[in-house]
């Protein structure tokens, strides 16, 4: 009978490293998917996002393509690099927030990578509202 397969000899294996993204997202997180696996603080989500964005033919983790019309917005500081293999290649990418196009790259690749943003904000409040003295 023949060793039992180990996560790390599995072909889907990611290193997602996290910077300036803030205290509780900055680090360095291993992932293995098919079946989940890592520490990554949610692998299931994280292969999910990768599963959705892979498609025949088409590179999921390719950079926005020259040329492309961005707006000018500056997302923050956080960068991520993604180094191993998916879908049986070699992947080594680099993440940024730089302008509007870089911005959506890395948002369609959360929860792989860390949400950035605004804090959530508080749900409104139903019912009655509190009356107010003049």
């Amino acid at each position: 009978m023949p060793p039992p397969v180990r996560p790390e000899d599995q072909g889907d294996h990611l290193t997602v490293v996290v910077r300036h993204a803030g205290v509780e997202r900055d680090g360095r997180y291993d992932l293995y998917c098919h079946p989940e696996a890592g520490r990554h603080p949610d692998p299931a989500g994280a292969c999910r996002v990768l599963d959705e964005n892979t498609r025949w033919g088409r590179d999921p983790f390719a950079p926005v393509a020259p040329g492309t019309v961005c707006t000018m917005v500056h997302g923050g500081p956080a960068t991520a690099r993604l180094t191993g293999t998916w879908a049986g290649r070699p992947v080594d990418a680099t993440y940024d927030r730089g302008d509007g196009c870089r911005i959506a790259r890395w948002d369609r690749m959360v929860p792989l990578l860390p949400r950035i943003g605004a804090p959530a904000q508080a749900e409104p409040q139903t019912g009655t509202p509190a009356r107010t003295e003049p």
